[in-house]
């Protein structure tokens, strides 16, 4: 038998024989090497993006009915977006070390959202975005900028504000194509993509947390829902704009004001250390670096420099952002181009302002008429209505329940609170409800995702048990918010898109249209939502007579030919265009009644005021003839 060897003690000197057998080692188990699972992040956005190449040629655009592309989208297609949205789930659980993946998945689901329109429509996406591709063909024709010219419909605050302009006629000659139109409806896209780094560095600023940063990318493309980012002033200003508040907000910090946030630990587990405080010879130079952006941006668009200057100002609330300089700057930039460039719209404005402070229910009108008419629109303006208080109620829960976000994150919360005075001053042009709610749109999102993904390590002195909680609520919370943000996005985006494609015959009737006018003709129509309408418009004269209040379009009908003859210069060459655009956009935007653009139709071409030029069954072209003529 073995020789039990007996346990050494303190003191004592029991110790085995020298010659006693040494006792042998205890077996040791083969620890069981289990096969590391295989990364598979990669596979449902590879098996979505096929699914969306499958579902795309089977989109019927062409037959678009009341619900726009909502009921022309393949299934398919829905279980493209399905498999995006879990594959990026997917990805959110490995975001600290492989960023890249997420960032992969928002990619694709803003090209899976927002690209088909620009692969499959053989015309302009937005019938109005065409007339700034005519001010672009302008540039390019006369290669002059005339900011007093008294134009019509407002086109010389195009002359006043031509920075985008100038920059796509640019474009236009460097890739050498014919105009803006050929690359005009992917917009949206380039624009999201420019957007995404600057989301990302202002989301950063305040959190370390890599779920959280890209879920709230996911939220705000999900929420942009508004239709600004199409090739306009508004959203190439918008990605600057964004651009200069990410800047601010991560290289502003006043000197001494770092230590106001004690360390990141105490207020928020995800929540980074603050940016640090820069001297004011920092500043200064910081200040020299963003007045070239603030510049284009009040060289591109009229309101987004007044943005800028609200939100700047709201950061001087903070003791962190405070930067009497740069407000100074931003401010004097927009007034030096407002009373030069820009003085014919300016004074003109101001002389309105009187109007519309204070009236906050007209201020915050959608649009001309502010009711829409039809499935399709009715849908999408209920949807739209959703999506912003979804989006509201998820933030205001951010900032209640996650206070030590809220603390650290408060500038962002503050720039996106500022445009919301805007409303008391002017509606613009019905459009300041869906400009104050893009503007805020970047903090609202970082505060929504916050309410869908818990903090990292859980809440500081919270149990074990609490944060096991949380946690399955969040498993649950975050993906039936994601999809209940893509079923809200495709009515709010597609609900309306009948009125957003024009067949390429019924612009080829307009065009040979406006080609044949003599300078200095007016040119009729019911709205200037329809393809080249602004077409050759520094020579043509425009009237949009049915851009007005409902009952006002009511006494109109009565007798249409007579009421456009009365607004009709004496001697002057006229035509009226009226076509399937027109028809489906007075309709859908409640400008007209119900049938109300068929009688205007048959009452024109009935009238012996009007002769017929062309007619099919995109449009008619009618031709004024005087009450002399017609007799």
């Amino acid at each position: 038998m073995q020789q039990r060897v007996p346990t050494p003690v303190t003191g004592s000197s029991v110790l085995p024989p020298e010659d006693a057998p040494a006792p042998e080692p205890p077996a040791r188990r083969t620890p069981r090497v289990g096969r590391t699972p295989p990364d598979l992040t990669w596979l449902p956005l590879v098996l979505g993006l096929g699914v969306w190449g499958y579902a795309l040629p089977r989109i019927g655009f062409r037959t678009m009915g009341d619900y726009g592309l909502l009921d022309r989208l393949p299934v398919a297609f829905w279980c493209s977006l399905l498999l995006l949205t879990g594959g990026f789930l997917l990805s959110l659980r490995r975001a600290g070390t492989a960023p890249w993946w997420p960032a992969a998945h928002c990619v694709a689901m803003l090209f899976a959202l927002k690209a088909p329109p620009a692969v499959l429509y053989d015309s302009v996406r937005y019938p109005w975005a065409s007339k700034h591709d005519a001010v672009i063909t302008m540039f390019l024709t006369h290669g002059e900028l005339r900011p007093g010219a008294a134009l019509s419909g407002n086109m010389s605050a195009y002359d006043q504000w031509p920075g985008f302009f100038s920059l796509n006629a640019a474009l236009v000659r460097a890739f050498g194509v014919e105009s803006a139109a050929a690359y005009l409806n992917w917009a949206p896209i380039a624009l999201g993509l420019l957007l995404m780094p600057v989301l990302v560095l202002v989301y950063r600023t305040f959190t370390d947390d890599w779920r959280l940063v890209w879920s709230a990318v996911w939220v705000f493309q999900l929420a942009n829902w508004v239709g600004q980012d199409y090739l306009a002033p508004q959203g190439f200003a918008y990605v600057l704009h964004l651009t200069v508040l990410a800047v601010v907000l991560r290289h502003f910090v006043r000197p001494g004001s770092a230590g106001t946030l004690r360390d990141r630990t105490r207020l928020d587990p995800a929540a980074t250390t603050p940016p640090p405080s820069t001297s004011t010879r920092q500043r200064a130079v910081c200040i020299l670096i963003l007045a070239p952006l603030i510049a284009a941006i009040n060289a591109s668009h009229q309101l987004t420099p007044v943005m800028l200057c609200v939100c700047l100002l709201a950061l001087a609330l903070t003791r962190r952002y405070r930067n009497y300089g740069l407000l100074a700057v931003t401010g004097l930039l927009m007034l030096a181009w407002d009373v030069t460039m820009g003085r014919p719209l300016f004074v003109e404005t101001l002389g309105t302002l009187s109007d519309s402070i204070g009236e906050l229910t007209r201020n915050s009108r959608a649009g001309y008429a502010g009711q829409l008419t039809g499935p399709g629109p009715e849908l999408a303006g209920r949807a739209n209505v959703l999506m912003v208080l979804v989006i509201a109620v998820l933030a205001g829960g951010a900032v209640v329940v996650r206070r030590r976000l809220t603390r650290s994150a408060l500038p962002l919360l503050l720039v996106s609170a500022a445009p919301l005075p805007l409303f008391a001053v002017n509606d613009y042009g019905g459009e300041m409800l869906f400009r104050v709610y893009l503007f805020g749109l970047p903090g609202a999102a970082f505060f929504a995702a916050a309410a869908l993904v818990p903090a990292a390590g859980g809440a500081r002195g919270s149990s074990a048990r609490a944060r096991a909680v949380r946690k399955g609520v969040a498993a649950v919370a975050l993906p039936v918010a994601l999809l209940a943000l893509v079923a809200g996005f495709l009515p709010s985006y597609y609900g309306k898109e009948k009125m957003y494609y024009t067949p390429p015959a019924e612009t080829a009737m307009v065009t040979r249209t406006l080609d044949r006018a003599p300078a200095g003709a007016l040119v009729l129509a019911a709205t200037g939502s329809f393809p080249q309408a602004l077409h050759r418009y520094d020579e043509l004269e425009h009237w949009f007579f049915a851009e007005q209040e409902l009952p006002e379009n009511e006494k109109m009908l009565a007798d249409p030919a007579g009421y456009l003859a009365d607004g009709i210069p004496p001697g002057a060459t006229a035509y009226v265009a009226l076509t399937r655009t027109q028809d489906v956009y007075t309709a859908g935007e409640g400008l007209l009644p119900p049938g109300g653009f068929a009688v205007l139709r048959a009452r024109l071409s009935a009238s012996p005021l009007f002769k017929v030029v062309e007619e099919h069954r995109y449009g008619v072209v009618l031709e004024y003839r005087s009450r002399g003529e017609s007799r």
